[in-house]
């Protein structure tokens, strides 16, 4: 993991100071809302439905156990609100799909005694909101995956470096999102970015970046744009402020929806990308535009070298074939257990995907247990993913079975990754003030509907992705099944989309689902879902997946047994309504 250093630890630390100033003036009355409102949004702060929530900046998602252990206290000694609902002492956090963390019921008079403590771990909430350059994922599995070509991480770190607190794009004309991988299967949904970046090598093995620009989801779902197929590693930061200037200068500003840049590509199309192609060639024209020195991306990439392993546990024996190990522990071995490009070792995703708890969630005891498992097992580091689940990614081959064993009596052995219960989900409407209908009770029960492991194992892989308003932060448009809330007349229903993806091997690549047909009641929505996957597990050819099976058959015979669903409970609906008559 990258380590702070003494300029970055003054600059949070400093920005927490001055917070603290911001809020005082505030709570006496010296700044009023309007004015308090920018500067408590660029450390973070929102104001939800019920109360603040704070987003914290996980930075391409690697996360310590020290910094864990950090979120747990935040959730236990100051998210107080919800205690009872998490069902121990104590509040939780909500996961992301941008790899942050987010927190919802924080009081805003005490939000500069976080800000404090999160600095302390170095960590903080800078520009996790606001018209600004948000914060830099990747894939989960960078650094430890089979099929990386080049490790993104440093790039990443030197991109956050580059533009926190950049001058130029603090007020952008909408929000901005940046995402990088570097191996063969793209796990970070690029295609998804404002500006997604592939790192590659050319055939003289010299590394540099393929660049798309104009993805997003939202009331406009668009694929990115490819603008640049080899961009030299060096110039990489000049070829991105040469994209933001081109945004920052003719992106819209007087419509918030027509504001994010694929707006700007769909609408001028070449003329967009030759005009960064023309302010690319005129910065590296000017003397003063300095490519990355190569000193620099070495005194970055130091940080992330593979932690200390000694030769007896690279090659540590493994039990995994061995036959007095249960079936419950050979599920877990497939779904939750990643090849690793190290001998002996293997990455571990931790499932945030349980009943009882909304997707995403940790309580403050199992963040806890979380920097337990991480620093025991995996060299006190854990990875938040795109599928809002934890990952430890220095586990060796032969600590599996202890690690199962534990991860079980936590709460985190579920083997469902990649199943149809490991769904993504947004807060929605029980928290989000966006929000036009509730997630967490659909999800809820889509759990509980398919709460069978024999038949998740069945359907196979598939990605379910809920969002609780078209802002689309539960990523709806790239799930092989999206269910979309939306409000009808102050009732919440729901919109099912089908065959999208985020760009990955599981669904080949990004686009959006298609709908299937008019929206439907939140009491529908589980019989709908289950006649979809019936109609899948009916029409699949051999092993084939849901998402390749439904772009096979097109939208017709799924819509169609969406459709008896309704009809079917419209008669019983008719049929309650006639007997409520004849006893009247």
């Amino acid at each position: 993991m990258y380590r702070y250093t003494a300029f970055d630890r003054r600059q949070v630390r400093h920005r927490a100071a001055q917070y603290r100033d911001q809020l005082g003036r505030h709570l006496a009355g010296e700044l009023s809302s309007d004015d308090f409102r920018p500067l408590r949004l660029q450390n973070g702060w929102y104001v939800q439905r019920h109360a603040p929530m704070l987003r914290v900046a996980i930075p391409y998602g690697e996360i310590s156990s020290r910094q864990l252990r950090a979120l747990a206290r935040i959730a236990r000694e100051f998210d107080l609100q919800d205690a009872g609902q998490a069902g121990e002492r104590g509040g939780f956090g909500h996961f992301s799909t941008r790899q942050n963390i987010q927190f919802n019921w924080i009081p805003l008079e005490r939000s500069a005694d976080v800000m404090d403590l999160l600095a302390e771990v170095d960590m903080h909430g800078i520009q996790t909101s606001g018209n600004c350059i948000r914060n830099i994922t990747t894939d989960a599995l960078a650094g430890i995956a089979p099929d990386e070509v080049v490790d993104p991480r440093p790039y990443c770190e030197i991109l956050r470096q580059w533009s926190t607190l950049h001058p130029e794009f603090a007020f952008l004309p909408r929000k901005f999102k940046i995402a990088i991988h570097g191996a063969r299967e793209d796990r970070a949904a690029t295609a998804w970015h404002d500006i997604g970046l592939t790192l590659r090598k050319n055939a003289q093995g010299e590394v540099g970046f393929g660049v798309a620009v104009g993805g997003g989801m939202g009331r406009t779902p668009i694929v990115a744009t490819p603008i640049a197929e080899f961009v030299p590693w060096a110039q990489i930061l000049v070829f991105i402020e040469a994209v933001v200037r081109v945004y920052n200068l003719y992106g819209r500003r007087d419509n918030a929806y027509k504001a994010r840049i694929k707006i700007l590509v769909k609408a001028e199309g070449e003329r967009f990308v030759k005009a960064v192609h023309n302010e690319f060639g005129a910065l590296l024209a000017d003397p003063s535009t300095l490519p990355i020195p190569a000193a620099e991306l070495a005194r970055v990439a130091a940080s992330f070298v593979d932690p200390v392993c000694t030769d007896h546990e690279a090659a540590g024996a493994s039990r995994l074939g061995a036959t007095d190990l249960p079936p419950a522990f050979q599920r877990w071995l497939e779904r939750n257990v990643h090849a690793h490009r190290l001998p002996g070792h293997r990455a571990v995703t931790l499932s945030l995907k349980r009943a009882g708890q909304p997707p995403g969630d940790a309580t403050a005891a199992q963040l806890d247990r979380a920097a337990a498992l991480a620093e025991r097992f995996s060299h006190g580091e854990a990875r938040v993913t795109h599928e809002q689940n934890l990952v430890l990614p220095w586990v060796r081959e032969a600590a599996l079975p202890a690690l199962w064993a534990a991860a079980r009596e936590a709460g985190f052995a579920t083997p469902n990754i990649g199943l149809i219960t490991d769904m993504i989900a947004c807060p929605g409407g029980d928290l989000c003030a966006l929000a036009n209908a509730r997630s967490i009770p659909i999800a809820a029960a889509l759990a509980e509907r398919f709460d069978d492991l024999d038949l998740q194992h069945d359907i196979g892989d598939i990605a379910l992705n809920i969002s609780g308003c078209i802002n689309s932060c539960g990523h709806h448009h790239a799930g092989h099944i999206g269910i979309l809330g939306v409000d009808k007349d102050g009732a919440e229903w729901y919109q099912v989309t089908l065959g999208g993806s985020d760009g990955g091997d599981r669904g080949g690549a990004a686009v959006p689902g298609k709908v299937i047909g008019p929206s439907f009641a939140a009491d529908e929505v589980p019989d709908v879902l289950e006649a979809v996957i019936d109609t899948y597990l009916r029409e699949r050819a051999g092993d084939e997946r849901f998402v390749h099976t439904a772009r096979r058959l097109g939208i017709a015979p799924f819509r169609a047994a969406a459709d008896a669903v309704r009809r079917a409970t419209a008669r019983v609906g008719a049929a309650a309504t006639a007997r409520v008559e004849a006893t009247a």
